[in-house]
């Protein structure tokens, strides 16, 4: 049996009488001071992105806007569009008046909006192997990733993804964040996040972490997830260039 709950409760009564933690603060912390996963250590987890960086297929090539397949120019805002009327929009948008900037008297720019505003889901699923907690990551593609592979959160879908509106797979894991509780998943954080404003236009995410019971079941669908510890995330984020996304790093700075 390990002694991680013991060594917590240790921890726990070192910290200062004037710190005000939560339980759940305490132990995160205690995550993070030394390496606790079970399947493997932090080369190992370096070594599996890049057999997942070797293996991917996916390859993406600059075309005119003018040739993207299912978008065009709605001639009646001017905006690019999807045909599904989902996902996102290009708009234009003018800035006026906006003297702590570089550019004093305002700009035009594109900019994208997400249909909604509301983007989608960055969930994360907590676990415990023999009583140490874990999290299920994927080392997803994406056709604008520095390098197009990024270790991410459990899911990073869009509501128009969940709909299905790309007429596509569904997304996997995905019910246990959209209906936690029917699915025996404990919610940890769930908290709307704001995204990048220079580039897209009033946009947030719902930034979940879930968890299930120890003795859950849960197969492990393709190789490109993986159980790592949140010392190996935060080790990852600090020490190895562009491999651990922005949308994980959303849900690190809030544990």
């Amino acid at each position: 049996m390990n002694d991680f709950s013991t060594r917590l409760r240790e921890f726990e009564r070192s910290l200062p009488k004037t710190c005000d933690l939560t339980p759940f603060a305490v132990e995160t912390l205690f995550e993070c001071l030394r390496d606790e996963s079970l399947f493997g250590s932090v080369d190992d987890v370096k070594a599996w992105y890049q057999s997942q960086l070797d293996k991917n297929q996916m390859a993406s090539t600059m075309i005119p806007l003018r040739d993207c397949r299912g978008w065009s120019i709605c001639s009646e805002t001017g905006s690019i569009v999807h045909e599904s009327g989902e996902f996102f929009r290009v708009d234009g948008i003018r800035v006026n008046a906006s003297p702590s900037r570089e550019v004093v008297r305002g700009w035009d720019q594109p900019i994208l909006t997400q249909v909604g505003y509301d983007g989608g889901i960055l969930g994360l699923l907590r676990k415990r192997f023999d009583d140490v907690p874990h999290y299920l990551v994927e080392a997803k593609a994406e056709p604008g990733n520095y390098n197009i592979v990024q270790i991410t959160t459990t899911i990073q879908a869009t509501f128009s993804n969940l709909k299905r509106a790309h007429k596509g797979k569904n997304t996997p894991y995905a019910e246990f964040f959209t209906d936690p509780e029917a699915n025996g998943a404990t919610v940890l954080i769930d908290q709307w996040m704001s995204e990048d404003g220079g580039r897209l236009n009033n946009k947030r995410n719902k930034t979940m972490l879930v968890e299930i019971p120890e003795n859950a079941s849960l197969k492990l669908i393709d190789s490109r997830y993986r159980w790592v510890s949140l010392f190996q995330l935060k080790s990852l984020s600090l020490t190895e260039d562009a491999i651990i996304a922005p949308h994980i790093r959303g849900v690190l700075a809030v544990v």
